[in-house]
């Protein structure tokens, strides 16, 4: 446990004073650029927030092409910085083209943030969904009609057409035989009297 903890000492200490060499190194090519005051201070800042940012859409998983592509502008930065203050460039007449990159500098530092930061990553939540959308859905079973009643069966019948003379004839026979029977006549009963087909009984039955 303590041979663990030593070496993650000496990795955050080795990445602090890596991180301090070179925030200093950008502080001093930003200085000889011309950027002077909390200007020159705020420019290693930028570069170390791009890096971070890139680095860790890196560690996401997700949209690795632009991460890379602003990882390697922001390292290129840190490491153009410390090469340039190894003497091999004249700090005290920077080149035209060093002023330019230095002062156009925020507005790229700018477009990288927001491009990582508002770029939201795809989660598994997110395929699921994807999955879900294109996988054809089965059809719908229609449900089966309930069977019609037998009052709806026998208003489908065509209706009889009855002469009111016959009609007339059967309120006769039907009043004889209440007046007989006490009772009244029924369907099968008045069409043996009168002897007709058994829709025409059932017409003149309804209409009694």
């Amino acid at each position: 446990m303590r041979a663990r903890m030593a070496r993650v000492d000496a990795v955050l200490v080795q990445a602090l004073i890596a991180a301090a060499l070179s925030f200093a190194h950008l502080h001093d090519v930003a200085v000889a650029a011309g950027q002077d005051g909390w200007k020159a201070w705020a420019y290693p800042v930028s570069v170390d927030l791009l890096l971070v940012a890139a680095w860790r859409r890196l560690r996401s998983g997700t949209t690795k092409t632009s991460a890379w592509c602003w990882f390697v502008i922001a390292l290129a930065a840190s490491l153009g910085a410390n090469v340039a203050t190894a003497s091999l460039l004249d700090l005290s007449h920077v080149p035209a083209w060093l002023r330019i990159v230095v002062a156009g500098w925020p507005a790229v530092a700018f477009l990288g943030g927001t491009l990582l930061a508002h770029s939201a990553p795809t989660t598994a939540l997110d395929n699921d969904v994807h999955v879900v959308e294109g996988r054809k859905e089965a059809p719908e079973s229609v449900p089966e009609l309930p069977a019609q009643p037998a009052v709806e069966k026998a208003c489908e019948r065509p209706v009889v057409a009855v002469p009111t003379a016959l009609v007339d004839h059967a309120r006769k026979v039907a009043a004889e035989h209440h007046t007989r029977t006490g009772t009244p006549i029924d369907t099968p009963t008045l069409r043996a009297r009168l002897g007709v087909p058994a829709p025409m009984a059932e017409a003149i039955a309804a209409q009694l």
